[in-house]
């Protein structure tokens, strides 16, 4: 099998892991309601640890520890601001219930992040096959609980269920997208600097918007089960980056 075929599979493959997010439409809805912060709070700690345990570290790695990396954190958390502010003025004449740019945010930082992924595996797949592989099973095992996290989000931010898994998937048909211009560009074209960029965006969305989230309820029993699902998220993602 070609090396393009070997990227478009994976990319594929890669993409339908945003439907993993469907078994919470096997649950009752009373069930369902129970489980959406927890997973918000695993959002947050995947978002999180994928910029802190992965991105960063990799931006240092192909960058060198310059001031560079830093700044592009800095203005990938600048421009989710801005977008953010943009968001709210631009939907100010309807209530605030009907509009939540949280997931719109989302969905924008986790098409290019699944981008920036496939650039990544893609790049892989060039070198060699076998190292294509192992880098999309390391890419797979932090996407299974950031795409649980990115479903309980949408839903908690107004949308159906259904509708937060098609725009889940669209989102992610960015990764062989990804993985194709990889291949087309080879080594010509340096995207290094999207990886910092990418993890100031999932920085911002985690501090400045789901932590929050999950600070708010006054029962306590609550408030230990969305900080134990904070720091799942976080221990799966450090887990990943310390067998990889």
């Amino acid at each position: 099998m070609s090396v393009l075929w070997w990227i478009l599979l994976s990319g594929l493959a890669m993409s339908v892991l945003a439907l993993v997010g469907g078994v919470a439409l096997l649950l009752p809805e009373r069930v369902f309601t129970r489980v959406v912060l927890p997973l918000v709070g695993l959002a947050a700690g995947a978002l999180l640890g994928g910029a802190l345990f992965h991105m960063l570290p990799e931006a240092v790695r192909v960058l060198g520890n310059h001031l560079e990396v830093y700044a592009w954190v800095a203005a990938g958390m600048l421009s989710f601001l801005v977008l953010e502010q943009f968001l709210h003025w631009h939907h100010c004449h309807r209530p605030v219930a009907a509009h939540r740019p949280l997931g719109c945010l989302l969905l924008v930082a986790d098409g290019l992040h699944n981008c920036i992924g496939g650039l990544a595996v893609g790049g892989a797949f060039v070198v060699d096959v076998r190292l294509g592989l192992v880098t999309w099973l390391v890419a797979a095992a932090h996407e299974v609980p950031q795409e649980l996290g990115d479903f309980g989000i949408l839903v908690h931010s107004g949308w159906s269920p259904r509708r937060a898994l098609a725009f889940n998937l669209v989102s992610a048909l960015t990764f062989p997208l990804g993985g194709v211009i990889a291949y087309a560009l080879a080594d010509e074209v340096d995207i290094a600097v999207l990886v910092p960029f990418a993890a100031g965006n999932f920085l911002y969305i985690a501090v400045g918007d789901l932590l929050p989230e999950i600070t708010t309820s006054p029962v306590p029993r609550e408030k230990v089960l969305h900080t134990a699902s904070f720091v799942l998220g976080l221990a799966v993602l450090l887990g990943v980056a310390l067998l990889a």
